[in-house]
């Protein structure tokens, strides 16, 4: 799978040095959105959950830098508003069926769930700050997919 570095905006948004931030800057690029615009609203809905004995640090913060619990239900609707579609490619004791390789990923506009990360993917194009492919090895849990963002707004 062919990759480009992005970082999302991150730099031209003020920040610097490196973060766990792969979701607010996958988003920015498949959504096509600023990326403060997204860090910000990521954090927000991060203030506002609670925490629970399994949440991660940064729960219950208004960060988005040390990354986001993707399976609560506000992260879920966030996305939903901004037009994506969630599409499982993993089930409980299936395997691994999907991988972050050529061919195994539909075309389009797509923020892909992989272990431990988030990560852009545009035409069959990996954008992140690093190659999380792992030499086609990768395996994907799901993916949010979006209609083209721009044909959306006004």
């Amino acid at each position: 799978m062919q990759f480009q570095v992005n970082d999302g905006g991150r730099k031209n948004a003020g920040f610097s040095g490196t973060a766990g931030d792969c979701v607010a800057r996958s988003i920015a690029i498949a959504a096509r959105l600023p990326y403060l615009e997204v860090y910000e609203a990521l954090a927000d809905g991060n203030a506002k959950q609670r925490r629970t004995k399994r949440s991660s640090a940064s729960s219950g913060k208004r960060t988005a830098r040390e990354g986001i619990e993707t399976s609560r239900k506000w992260f879920k609707d966030y996305m939903r508003s901004l037009g994506f579609e969630w599409t499982a490619t993993m089930q409980i004791g299936s395997g691994c069926q999907v991988h972050l390789r050529d061919g195994e990923l539909p075309l389009g506009r797509l923020v892909v769930s992989l272990s431990k990360h988030y990560t852009a993917v545009i035409d069959g194009v990996t954008h992140d700050t690093h190659d999380p492919s792992r030499n086609g090895t990768r395996c994907v849990y799901g993916y949010w997919v979006i209609s083209d963002p721009l044909e959306e707004r006004p």
